[in-house]
């Protein structure tokens, strides 16, 4: 980035900071470089949180500047000497450095690398609470080239310049963010296995308007859905009183990825966001964290299609009661039954799920939609463009689901389904994938509350959005695919009378048909002339 990369201004400094990034990493994998990138964001973050908070307390008249208690109480984490970013910098090219391990408590000599593992360390044990088993440690290791540490040591010390305080501390939540994104790009199928694509976030949680309540995710990757969730909260609500509606929602997540896991609580972390996210490498099925806990909100983009998911345990459990058992060959169902049945009375979720579980019978599997629509279930389902996603070209759809479609600061929409057709939105951001624009995601979200709330105005627009009661979609067969229910886009209306439209295409197809007699005729010459 030109003169510098502090973001003052200039809203791409996080894609100028990852292409810097990036170039210093050499041979090493993107699977492996990103958590030497995002561990470092992570301790220029919480330095940086921890030095504002200093800097405050250093006006209060009997504040203890040294008692981690100071700290803490605001949600800030204690930062050690040792793990403090100023003095990272000054020993980015550190060879023999001396320094008491936080761990034995004896003196040793370590190179940049090792410092930086002794300062996760240092402040995994400061916030053991929070942070403990959660930060990358093996910046030591003699694969790792220490010349490439200290060039991001050095890189990342820019972030800031001429910025402070908390629009230092968003820049670095915006630059963790924005790696996660490009490190997804760069792993492709294994890097859609830990981060869902922002614009496909944006529409689920504009659609769901996660104001108040409990937010939950049971495979929750990087924490991307939580994420979003705080910064809808950041862009509809007073900016004096964010912190205060940000206080009103309660997140919870699971993830059975232990390193997946890690990346979430860093994410999160960078963000100041208090989450309840739950580790075990047996996964929400088999091993439910919340099982006696309901929630406001739940997104959700779960592998499609999982195939190995099914144990003997979970033959009578009580998430299969109102649908019934899925497939043991196939996961989909499962999740939707694992989601529906955690929403609290009036909880609605929004799953991303491959199109074939709109319309497949295998398995039983029509069944369970048959009776998740009967029993209104379902709320409203959005058909994606494809190349969404990093980890698959699978197609994919947005199921959502809701406890409750009567009447209550709603329209009543009982036996009433929503579908939406937006396979025609987006734009292509690079030669693989395509985005959501701004404009896409509000129309889609604006779709959706026209139609689910009072005094909404809610039409129908022929090729993009079908209101269907339940006896149509009885007739399609309980499938659920927007593309039978919205029918064509209207054709434009050019003024030209219907007749003379018709003559006017009768004439150019008579005049190809001529054509194409001429053309046979000379193809059938040419051929004799060459088997003469």
């Amino acid at each position: 980035m030109a003169n510098g990369r502090n973001g003052n201004g200039d809203l791409n400094f996080e894609a100028d900071l990852f292409k810097a990034a990036d170039k210093l990493r050499g041979n090493l994998e993107p699977s492996e470089y990103k958590h030497v990138a995002l561990g470092l964001i992570f301790l220029k973050y919480i330095s940086e949180a921890f030095e504002a908070q200093r800097k405050k307390l250093e006006q209060e008249e009997f504040a203890d500047l040294e008692d981690p208690e100071e700290y803490l109480k605001d949600r800030v984490f204690w930062v050690p000497d040792i793990a403090r970013w100023s003095y990272l910098k000054d020993n980015a090219r550190a060879r023999d450095l001396k320094i008491i391990d936080p761990v034995t408590n004896k003196e040793k000599k370590v190179d940049i690398g090792g410092l930086i593992d002794a300062a996760m360390e240092a402040i995994e044990k400061a916030n053991s609470t929070t942070l403990k088993g959660v930060l990358p440690k093996d910046y030591g290791r003699p694969a790792l080239d220490k010349e490439m540490i200290g060039d991001l040591v050095e890189l990342f010390s820019d972030v800031t310049m001429h910025v402070e305080g908390e629009k230092a501390r968003d820049l670095l939540g915006r630059a963790y963010e924005y790696f996660l994104s490009g490190f997804a790009g760069a792993e492709g199928r294994r890097g859609g296995e830990f981060f869902t694509p922002r614009s496909v976030v944006r529409v689920m949680v504009e659609m769901l308007e996660p104001y108040k309540g409990r937010v939950y995710d049971p495979c929750c990757g990087s924490g991307g859905m939580f994420v979003q969730s705080e910064k809808f909260i950041e862009d509809h609500s007073d900016q004096q009183h964010v912190e205060e509606a940000k206080r009103q929602i309660s997140i919870y997540g699971q993830e059975r990825n232990h390193t997946t896991w890690k990346l979430c609580k860093m994410n999160l972390a960078v963000r100041g966001i208090d989450a309840d996210i739950k580790w075990n490498n047996e996964g929400s099925f088999t091993r439910d964290e919340f099982s006696n806990t309901y929630f406001d909100f739940i997104l959700a983009n779960p592998p499609f299609n999982v195939s190995d998911w099914w144990r003997e345990s979970l033959a009578e459990d009580i998430r299969w009661t109102e649908f019934g058992t899925p497939p043991q060959g196939n996961a989909n169902y499962a999740w939707l039954s694992h989601i529906y049945h955690h929403l609290a009375p009036r909880g609605t979720a929004g799953v991303v799920l491959a199109n074939g579980s709109m319309s497949s019978q295998q398995s039983g599997e029509g069944e369970i939609r048959r009776k998740m629509i009967e029993e209104d279930a379902v709320d409203c389902m959005v058909a994606l463009p494809g190349q969404l996603f990093y980890s698959t070209q699978i197609p994919a759809c947005l199921w959502f689901l809701a406890k409750s479609k009567s009447a209550n600061g709603h329209r009543d929409r009982r036996g009433q389904f929503l579908f939406i057709d937006a396979r025609k939105l987006g734009v292509m951001v690079d030669r693989t994938r395509r985005e959501f624009t701004p404009e896409d995601i509000e129309k889609i979200a604006g779709t959706y509350h026209s139609w689910r709330n009072k005094d909404g105005g809610y039409e129908d627009v022929p090729g993009f959005c079908k209101s269907a009661s339940k006896e149509e979609v009885s007739k399609h067969g309980y499938v659920l695919t927007p593309g039978r229910y919205v029918g064509a886009e209207d054709a434009e209306d050019d003024g030209v009378p219907f007749e003379e439209r018709i003559s006017s295409l009768r004439h150019t197809l008579k005049a190809q048909f001529e054509q194409a007699r001429i053309l046979e005729s000379q193809i059938t010459t040419n051929l004799l002339r060459l088997a003469e």
